[in-house]
């Protein structure tokens, strides 16, 4: 049963059913886009949009028309990061969406989430990246429903990551624990300058929590070589990058990416024959989305999605929401996509989650304790 809420399906009692069929395992999302998931959070949460009214941060009737709209071309999805940006120069209102977006991933069975968020400087409104940032930890230390993992440390030998069995889904009472890792974005309409500057605060707060870089933003915006300076700085650093690829077909950018060899690339949907091979040599892990990529046409269909062709070809590969709101989807129904159009069954679903630990920014304390999960998990499935 799917739930529909002001335009937003809620995956209720539908995605426990789809828990209970696959996710005898726990699943590894390496990939969320935090600021869209924020939106739409923002407009979902009655609640949370009223005290943005009160407060005069937004007036809901003046944005609607893009907010409720059913389906979005990609253009029209980043709109949507116009009116975030407008709405996240509160620091109590991106302390709170922060919190949300990782209890709703704890109740979905995650034990390991790379949050990726973009750090504001809003001098007016009295916002700096750093404040920003210090309101995203804020967020992240008064979770409730979970116990959350933000540093290495926190993870002792007889205090290990867990997962809820299938037996328990839906009626598990238990707090669940979810290591939280962040990737601070560098915005495709930013400057060099402060493309850089994101870079220096990812070094400053690696210490607490922050792992990685990543490059993303409107794909028909912006210059390769704009932020090329900020990302050899980072591979200079030892941060681990992850980029965006592929959204539309630029040629020059897409050849350059590939070039610069990150840790990982995000959607790769616009790739000519020359490209996918270099891809493909390079073994570089994929952030695949395909709820996402079929609704902004980054792939015709689900059924011609090249997912088939990357997980055919044995290439790295790890499913991610991109946005569970703004696509109405869940990281569930990502795998049911996949179980149910291409014909994976519960050993090969299972592997695929396994695999993706290796493709995680996170440290090796962290990719042990994963490992125990699934080995954990692999002995329950074959029971």
């Amino acid at each position: 049963m799917v739930l529909r809420c002001n335009n937003c399906f809620i995956f209720n009692t539908y995605r426990n059913t789809l828990q209970r069929m696959f996710y005898d395992f726990f699943m590894v999302p390496f990939f969320l886009s935090f600021e869209m998931l924020i939106l739409c959070c923002i407009f979902f949460n009655r609640e949370l949009a009223k005290q943005l009214s009160d407060k005069g941060v937004i007036v809901f009737e003046d944005v609607k028309g893009v907010i409720m709209k059913n389906g979005r071309s990609l253009q029209e999805c980043f709109r949507l990061f116009e009116l975030y940006h407008i709405l996240t120069t509160d620091h109590d209102t991106v302390a709170r969406i922060t919190k949300e977006v990782v209890e709703d991933f704890a109740a979905e069975n995650v034990v390991y989430l790379e949050i990726r968020t973009t750090p504001k400087n809003n001098e007016a409104k009295g916002m700096t990246k750093r404040s920003y940032m210090n309101a995203v930890i804020k967020g992240l230390q008064t979770v409730e429903a979970a116990e959350v993992v933000l540093f290495d440390s926190n993870l002792s030998t007889d205090k290990t990551l867990t997962c809820t069995p299938m037996s328990e889904l839906g009626g598990d009472t238990r707090k669940k624990m979810i290591c939280v890792r962040l990737l601070l974005s560098i915005d495709r309409r930013e400057t060099t300058l402060a493309a850089l500057d994101t870079v220096n605060l990812a070094m400053e707060l690696k210490d607490q929590g922050v792992i990685g870089i990543d490059l993303s933003g409107n794909p028909v915006v912006g210059e390769w070589e704009t932020y090329l300076p900020a990302l050899e700085h980072a591979k200079e650093l030892g941060i681990p990058i992850t980029i965006h690829c592929g959204e539309v077909a630029n040629r020059k950018e897409i050849q350059a990416v590939l070039d610069f060899c990150p840790q990982r690339l995000g959607h790769v949907c616009c790739l000519n024959d020359d490209e996918w091979k270099k891809l493909k040599s390079s073994m570089i892990p994929v952030e695949i989305c395909l709820t996402s990529n079929v609704m902004t046409g980054g792939a015709p269909s689900l059924e011609l999605h090249h997912f088939a062709d990357l997980y055919n070809a044995k290439h790295p590969l790890s499913l991610c929401t991109d946005d569970s709101g703004l696509f109405s989807t869940s990281l569930s129904n990502e795998y049911y996509l996949v179980a149910s159009t291409f014909g994976l069954g519960k050993a090969e679903l299972f592997q695929l989650a396994q695999d993706a630990v290796e493709f995680v920014f996170a440290g090796d304390e962290v990719k042990k304790s994963l490992r125990e999960v699934f080995k954990r998990a692999e002995k329950e499935l074959k029971t």
